[in-house]
């Protein structure tokens, strides 16, 4: 009896021992084959899926770079097929361009009359400006002169990329040390002179001031302080508007490139100026009639734009 004692005793402990033993073979072998005794089923289709993304990384990186590349050889055919097209302004190829040899100088030397709010405006006319003259059929050789002060600043800060502007010419000197006098002509709205045609051999200077009206005829006195031509656009001949004759910047350099490819005044008018100007037609005999107007620019899409009309003196 005392023996089956002991063996009954002893039973228990050597199940024990023997649990103890298939718990500690499940930790025998390599690490991996024990993570894998541990996983789900579920775990184990996770880790394999990430192993094969992992494996997979750079045909993936590949792949998108050979879709870039498609990409850009699809724009690329797809320019060229518009290339035989008839195409606006605005999508003209290079090679149908015609360089101009008209010389149109910005004057920013009216950078201390203006507020800060009024100098970033007149950035973005000089923007459309650089923008259009690109675009143009007729692009003119664009100066722009007198760079300096919160304007430069202005640009400096919002537009980084404009000292990689292409076919411009940037000074920060005056016009008047840029270009010889006799080859000047100051376009302002003041001048009883009217501008009948542009002839090649002059430089046509536009005011780049935004002043809201507090410094009228500016533009037209420092010409003849500084004993240079003077002239103004022959819009009164052809449009009658609701407003002065003062035009933005941008909306001045856009009628000349607007005159240089049409050849005609009046074309030029009515293609840029904004319908918040009320631009009617004028008959040879004087009368009015209503002509469809163009749309606005984008320059004058910008809210705080409409609030406040934005004009320069031309």
């Amino acid at each position: 009896m005392a023996d089956e004692s002991v063996k009954s005793e002893a039973l228990p402990q050597q199940e024990n021992d023997n649990g103890d033993s298939k718990s500690s073979q499940k930790t025998v072998g390599s690490n991996g084959e024990a993570e894998n005794q541990s996983l789900s089923k579920r775990q184990r289709k996770k880790q394999q899926k990430q192993h094969k993304w992992e494996e997979e990384r750079e045909l993936r990186k590949q792949k998108r770079k050979d879709k870039k590349q498609q990409r850009r050889l699809e724009r690329h055919s797809h320019q060229e097929e518009e290339g035989g097209e008839v195409q606006s302004s605005r999508k003209r190829l290079r090679r149908d361009v015609t360089p101009s040899a008209l010389r149109l100088l910005l004057d920013c030397s009216f950078d201390s009359l203006m507020l800060s709010k009024d100098v970033g405006k007149l950035h973005k006319q000089i923007q459309r400006c650089y923008a259009e003259n690109r675009r143009a059929l007729h692009p003119v050789q664009l100066y722009l002169t007198s760079l300096g002060g919160q304007l430069k600043q202005i640009m400096d800060e919002k537009d980084k990329g404009w000292v990689n502007w292409k076919e411009i010419t940037i000074k920060s000197e005056h016009y008047k040390d840029v270009v010889a006098k006799e080859e000047l002509v100051y376009l302002t709205s003041d001048s009883p002179n009217i501008l009948e045609e542009m002839d090649p051999t002059k430089a046509y200077v536009i005011g780049g001031l935004v002043d809201h009206n507090h410094h009228k005829g500016i533009t037209f006195e420092k010409a003849k302080e500084l004993g240079i031509d003077h002239a103004q656009l022959p819009l009164s001949s052809f449009v009658k508007m609701n407003s002065r004759k003062v035009l933005a910047v941008n909306h001045v350099c856009e009628i000349i490139l607007a005159y240089l490819e049409k050849g005609s005044w009046k074309e030029a008018f009515f293609t840029v100026l904004p319908q918040r100007k009320g631009a009617v037609a004028v008959d040879k005999d004087g009368a009015d009639h209503q002509e469809k107007e163009a749309e606005d620019s984008d320059s004058d899409s910008d809210p705080e734009t409409q609030q406040h009309t934005e004009k320069a003196q031309t």
